[in-house]
């Protein structure tokens, strides 16, 4: 029988990323790294559009697991005041010359989808709801992380006041900076996720999110949109701006 020639698998960058994502959070699940490669066997890796097809499936069954081990009750770690890094670094998918310039005076955060109450929300009657403080570290997906003082909204308190159905699936948001990103409802109503508006004790500065921002410490950073425009709440999956290009839409810690 004539030897079987090798062939040299060679990945494109966009499908090259989304592989390491994919097994990056099923090793962090343990037990999950054997399904996700049962899942690629039989696949023909040269063939582009399918191993896209098997990379999103794999992806998607990833945050189905992820979503089933999430516990509502277990907190991320905070720390001490005397923790906090110092100087916060900024992070963002553009030059820092770009951060969007945002006129506070008349800010208006819209609401849409599955809520009773469409109204939209100034800053001033953001601030007039229930607030909560927390530090903790944000954990960026390059390798990175900080710890900070954030302050603001909690999620869950705002979809009560806006009569939100929280049986629904996802709330997304939308950005000033053209970023759009969503979460699960069990990550919206986690405690320690919150509508930051401030910083450091102090109003959120442009470099990081002014005025509005997600601070969700059970996620990864890219799942903390800054410069928050719109809310929305549905069961149609909102996908996000990474998420779209191959990462883990989930992204627990």
């Amino acid at each position: 029988m004539p030897e079987r020639k090798k062939t040299k698998l060679v990945l494109e960058p966009a499908q090259r990323t989304a592989l390491v994502n994919t097994q990056r959070r099923l090793l962090l699940r343990g037990g999950l790294s054997l399904g996700g490669l049962a899942m690629l066997s039989g696949c023909n890796l040269q063939d582009g559009d399918t191993f896209d097809k098997v990379l999103w499936a794999m992806s998607r069954w990833n945050d189905k697991v992820q979503a089933w081990l999430f516990n509502q009750d277990k907190l991320a770690p905070t720390y001490s005041a005397s923790e906090i890094t110092k100087p916060f670094p900024f992070n963002a998918f553009y030059p820092e010359y770009n951060v969007p310039e945002i006129d506070l005076s008349d800010y208006q955060l819209e609401v849409s989808g599955m809520v009773a109450d469409k109204k939209p929300w100034t800053l001033e009657n953001l601030r007039r709801l229930p607030q909560a403080s927390q530090i903790t570290r944000l954990i960026c997906i390059e390798g990175w992380s900080a710890i900070g003082q954030w302050g603001g909204v909690p999620l869950k308190t705002f979809l009560q006041h806006i009569g939100a159905d929280l049986s629904a699936r996802y709330v997304g948001f939308k950005c000033a900076d053209r970023y759009y990103s969503s979460i699960d409802m069990a990550t919206a109503l986690h405690p320690q996720t919150i509508l930051a508006l401030d910083f450091g004790g102090e109003a959120l500065p442009p470099d990081f999110g002014n005025p509005l921002r997600l601070r969700v410490p059970t996620k990864l950073g890219f799942k903390n949109p800054k410069h928050i425009m719109a809310i929305f709440v549905t069961n149609t999956y909102p996908g996000g701006y990474w998420e779209d290009q191959g990462y883990n839409w989930f992204s627990g810690i």
